[in-house]
């Protein structure tokens, strides 16, 4: 669905710019297939932040789910415990990272584009929330 928007908006800014700012009549010139195209790159990495912090906005209230079917301090080992085990050496050479397979450090724009928080992050959520 997002990316049926980026292409839609990418469209309308292509033909906004051919017809508008470049003057052009006589069909689809060069000013649409670029500024599309630019359009469709720019807004494609904005859905994808929008979609990733929908992600990580979902994991936490799946951990909320967790916590009140089963059990917050439960909910809270089984998080402590998926850290220790990331928090071993990596046996992976540093190229395998291209992959998408890291340590799970992130900072900056890897923080914007990943699909789920930090543990620190929900373990401290998870601390904070009072089940119904």
């Amino acid at each position: 669905v997002v990316n049926t928007f980026v292409i839609f908006f990418s469209r309308i800014i292509g033909h906004f710019v051919d017809r508008v700012l470049l003057k052009n009549n006589r069909g689809y010139g060069i000013g649409y297939m670029v500024s599309s195209l630019v359009a469709q790159v720019v807004l494609g990495f904005l859905a994808s932040a929008v979609v990733m912090w929908f992600s990580r906005y979902r994991e936490f209230r799946a951990d909320e789910g967790g916590a009140t079917l089963a059990d917050k301090q439960s909910m809270i080992n089984a998080l402590r415990a998926l850290q220790r085990s990331s928090e071993m050496p990596n046996q992976l050479p540093e190229n395998m990272q291209a992959f998408g397979i890291g340590s799970g450090k992130r900072g900056g724009l890897s923080a914007i584009f990943a699909s789920h928080p930090p543990l620190e992050d929900r373990i401290a959520a998870l601390e904070q929330f009072r089940p119904i």
